[in-house]
């Protein structure tokens, strides 16, 4: 078998193995016939932000809602395409994540169509757009609000929904193209912002008609301390098994946190599978860290938001370049009128990461400067697409990127030029 395929073929294992975790950890929580009629309540309830699966369904039907995703995201791609990379392997554990509050089947299935039905019209092959397959379902909450909440029969709510949602799968790709270059790539949830751009009309239309899309804040309450101790295992099982594979080492490791994290930075074809598996591992205990340090609840948003910070850990996410991010975000959260453990604060600091890329190319303050931004802007800017853009914090970021980073290049560049005039008058003086 070539090395490639040997490679791909072990990362396809780990993946069915972490579905196959969230599958059995469901009925840790409940019984299977508790976890099936939390499924279909998950199913049928309206989704856009703030809907916690786990208060809507129940812990364990959460946790079935999340792995039913993952194993049908792995299942999309290993059909589509044997090698796999660290892009793919960020958006299936992406969208896993996201299948605790918002995205679910039923909602996700006609934008993934819409997706593969514009790349046979353009007549490109289908594994070119496996990523914009997945993180198009951003805008899942949108099929499951129509359905839903607008008071259409069933049958009809359904139809019109999921030609909605086959439209949005058919611009998606192009418009997230154009959308990579507005933040040249700083923004590592470049499919929020594009998702954000979309929602943003659709929303702005269907108010032109008195169709209200209304806010919710549906969180569970409850802090159960079985789900922390699943994620330390989970990520502590992470950095074990890439350190005894990477032949009882952090070989590769350093070489990860060297890199800025600027789209693309596939960490896997990089540094390889272990290094990078090491890396998502100690991210998702930092990520869990964080949440317990500053007393949050380990909610649906809270432990998606986790999973999303290891998904990106493969391809453009570590400790150099995140950590500036989280302390940027909790500064502006003492600061601020916020409640610094509410749900909506903790989410700011673990997705703000998407900015990880300016930490990385530009330093620890300006790393600062960016998560306290961010803060100030993704509390204000989600009421554009009225929640139904999954990937706030991604919307919020690449215009936090787009504004930010110009300034930032100036200052670099005069710095330099300064530098450059002090070391030839240095020179003259001599």
């Amino acid at each position: 078998m070539h090395f490639r395929d040997k490679k791909s073929a072990q990362i396809y294992k780990l993946l069915y193995f972490l579905a196959s975790v969230l599958f059995f950890s469901s009925f840790i929580f409940n019984t299977p016939f508790e976890v099936l009629i939390g499924f279909f309540k998950i199913l049928v309830t309206p989704s856009n932000l703030l809907t916690d699966y786990m208060a809507v369904g129940g812990i364990g039907a959460a946790f079935f809602n999340a792995s039913t995703i993952m194993f049908v995201s792995i299942l999309i791609t290993k059909s589509l395409k044997n090698d796999i990379n660290g892009s793919e392997v960020a958006a299936i554990i992406l969208v896993t994540g996201f299948a605790f509050f918002g995205k679910n089947i039923y909602n996700s299935i006609p934008i993934t169509l819409g997706v593969f039905l514009y790349a046979k019209l353009e007549g490109s092959d289908l594994k070119s757009v496996i990523l914009p397959a997945l993180f198009g379902t951003a805008l899942g909450p949108l099929i499951s609000e129509i359905t839903f909440s607008f008071g259409y029969p069933f049958l009809k709510g359904f139809l019109i929904s999921y030609v909605v949602g086959i439209l949005i799968g058919l611009i998606i790709t192009p418009v997230a193209s154009a959308c990579l270059r507005f933040h040249q790539g700083y923004n590592l949830y470049n499919s929020g912002f594009t998702a954000g751009i979309i929602g943003m009309i659709i929303v702005g239309g269907l108010r032109m008609f008195d169709l209200e899309i209304e806010a919710v804040n549906v969180v569970y309450l409850e802090n159960d301390f079985r789900i922390r101790i699943l994620l330390y295992s989970i990520f502590t099982a992470m950095v074990l098994y890439g350190f005894v594979k990477n032949k009882m080492s952090f070989k590769g490791f350093s070489n990860i946190l060297k890199n800025s994290g600027r789209l693309p930075s596939d960490f896997i074809s990089l540094n390889g599978l272990y290094p990078t598996l090491i890396n998502m591992g100690i991210m998702g205990l930092i990520s869990t860290t964080y949440v317990v340090l500053i007393g949050g609840k380990f909610n649906g948003p809270v432990i998606g938001g986790i999973l999303s910070v290891a998904a990106f850990s493969a391809f453009g996410k570590h400790p150099k370049n995140s950590i500036p991010i989280l302390v940027g975000v909790y500064l502006a959260s003492l600061l601020n009128i916020y409640d610094i453990t509410a749900t909506s604060s903790i989410l700011a600091g673990l997705f703000g990461t998407t900015l990880a890329p300016i930490a990385g190319e530009f330093g620890f303050f300006p790393g600062i400067i960016s998560g306290f931004l961010h803060m100030a802007l993704v509390f204000n800017i989600g009421a554009v697409h009225g929640g139904i853009n999954l990937y706030n914090n991604g919307f919020s970021g690449g215009f936090v990127a787009a504004m930010l980073v110009p300034i930032l290049k100036e200052y670099k560049k005069i710095m330099i030029n300064l530098r450059r005039h002090y070391d030839r008058g240095s020179k003259t003086q001599i």
